[in-house]
């Protein structure tokens, strides 16, 4: 890369106005929120701010009664903070690629740990996957995303989404590199033997997402260790 003067480097790298929407990405990794109110982002994504802008933790009565006890049976959760204010807000998850969606009347099941940042309309709640509590330290727990708005959902490196239908067959995924799938689609927990005779155990592959019907998911070239196979 060639090397540049400060003038370059500051015309190059600085904040730019594309578009109107609340969300806006400065870079792949980095994402603008302009704040006339307030928007839900995850807690400690905040990289930097200007103007009144006030960050508060999610309060318990602000999760919902489900949401809570989902949080405490699986020891984890969808940590968010509220940003209100007049300012603009930046937000990063250690330098994973930001992906927006609109939403318009749609609903979206994301890995809990891949939202970034929802907008205050969006309607959100944690579910729960029954039969994974017992194969996964942890167990699994996503969030039902749904309603007018934009999400801003997050990969490690660029996802690849995989067409679900009845024709093509059922779609297998990896729960640590799987990040989204389409609100109608209820996926099953499976396990493959053989696949936990060859690599033990502990292997990550033994425990697997099974998706039929029609629609779509959502992986990344990524295993993120979230979820470990219990011994």
């Amino acid at each position: 890369m060639a090397v540049q003067s400060l003038q370059e480097f500051v015309a190059a790298s600085r904040e730019k106005d594309a578009g109107s929407d609340a969300f806006e990405l400065e870079n792949p990794h980095l994402l603008e929120v302009r704040l006339n109110g307030m928007v839900w982002a995850k807690a400690g994504a905040m990289v930097a701010r200007t103007g009144n802008v006030k960050f508060t933790r999610q309060g318990v009565l602000e999760q919902g009664l489900g949401n809570l006890l989902k949080k405490a049976i699986s020891g984890e959760g969808m940590q968010l903070m509220k940003i209100e204010g007049d300012g603009r807000a930046y937000l990063a998850d250690a330098g994973k690629k930001i992906t927006l969606l609109r939403l318009a009347g749609e609903s979206i099941f994301v890995n809990g740990n891949d939202v970034l940042a929802i907008e205050a309309n969006i309607d959100n709640k944690i579910t729960m996957m029954r039969k994974v509590a017992g194969m996964l330290s942890g167990g699994l727990f996503n969030v039902r995303l749904s309603g007018h708005g934009i999400v801003a959902i997050t990969s490690h490196y660029a996802p690849l989404t995989l067409p679900v239908s009845a024709s093509g067959g059922a779609v297998f995924t990896d729960p640590n590199a799987t990040v989204a799938w389409s609100g109608n689609l209820t996926p099953e927990v499976v396990t493959d033997i053989s696949l936990g005779t060859l690599f033990g155990r502990g292997s990550g592959e033994s425990v697997q997402l099974k998706f039929s019907g029609e629609g779509w998911v959502v992986v990344q070239p990524y295993e993120e260790v979230t979820f470990q196979t219990k011994e």
